[in-house]
């Protein structure tokens, strides 16, 4: 196929070969299919903001780091330089996470490059070699769920032990990847976390725990469909817990079981938790309609 405007600087630099195909159009970026020398990849173009229908809120981008200064005032004045460099910025958050994270073991896509606005990255494929499918387009039986529910567990303790929250996690940012067995060993479907430049410092954002507990709470929604005693467990609580008392590690075994405190409750930040579950089944069912039709 014809090379999007985009990509040409990629193909004029000798980052890929060939573009094969586009995989798919989102509500943050553009993403095709590509082959560089003997490996196809992906490569995620960012829509620019006033494409996007994914708003960048105050609430993902709070403490975020600036490179330098001179950035940092122009956007807090909003200039046009300013909003330039805060889309830098916003493109430049998920290269950062998924470095960050796939040093940290999390099973993420591996980047390639970054240039040019377009992410070049691992293609996450089934066991024929083709796109992985996202979590919403397959039925799971209860022990399946079960299992992907406790590695999807894991993979959230080991971003947030890295100091990472995704902040939009749910079935439609999760790819289920073949594994390949060594030896005469099967291989093995694996999920692997996608979609990250909404990604929060744990430590440095307020809103880090109200977005975990939602992540972990969309995990339990989705699977408990298929697994009904999942619906019971608590593992968000559980796991900020733990963080917060500096005792939480990827070898923590969790319970899923949580007591809550009989104190004064925050009234304000229970009504901003019932505002974005409200926002998030919104956000759910629209994704639904669109990819069913």
């Amino acid at each position: 196929m014809k090379a999007p405007p985009r990509l040409q600087n990629l193909l004029e630099e000798g980052l890929i070969d060939t573009v094969v195909r586009q995989l798919m159009s989102g509500k943050e970026a553009m993403v095709f299919v590509v082959r560089c020398g003997d490996e196809t990849r992906c490569a995620k173009i960012y829509k620019e903001a006033t494409q996007r229908s994914f708003r960048q809120a105050v609430d993902y981008t709070e403490n975020r780091q600036v490179k330098n200064s001179r950035s940092a005032r122009a956007m807090a004045k909003g200039s046009k330089f300013g909003k330039q460099e805060q889309e830098a910025a916003w493109q430049s958050a998920e290269v950062d996470a998924l470095y960050r994270l796939a040093a940290a073991g999390v099973r993420v896509p591996r980047p390639f490059h970054f240039f040019d606005g377009v992410l070049l990255m691992e293609l996450v494929t089934d066991a024929h070699g083709d796109a992985a499918p996202r979590l919403n387009d397959v039925a799971f039986t209860p022990d399946q769920a079960l299992q992907h529910h406790a590695t999807l567990i894991g993979e959230v303790v080991r971003m947030l032990c890295a100091g990472v929250v995704h902040g939009d996690l749910s079935e439609f940012n999760i790819l289920l990847a073949h594994i390949p067995g060594e030896g005469d060993l099967p291989g093995v479907d694996e999920p692997v976390i996608i979609d990250l430049p909404q990604a929060v410092d744990a430590a440095g954002n307020n809103h880090a725990q109200r977005m975990l507990l939602r992540d972990v709470g969309n995990l339990r929604d989705f699977f408990g469909q298929y697994a009904p005693a999942l619906l019971k467990t608590d593992y968000g609580p559980e796991i900020w817990s733990l963080y917060q008392a500096g005792l939480l590690s990827h070898e923590t075994a969790l319970t899923g079981r949580f007591e809550r405190s009989t104190a004064d409750v925050d009234m304000a930040a229970v009504l901003r938790e019932i505002d974005d579950a409200r926002d998030a089944e919104a956000a759910r069912r629209l994704r639904m309609a669109t990819s069913a039709a």
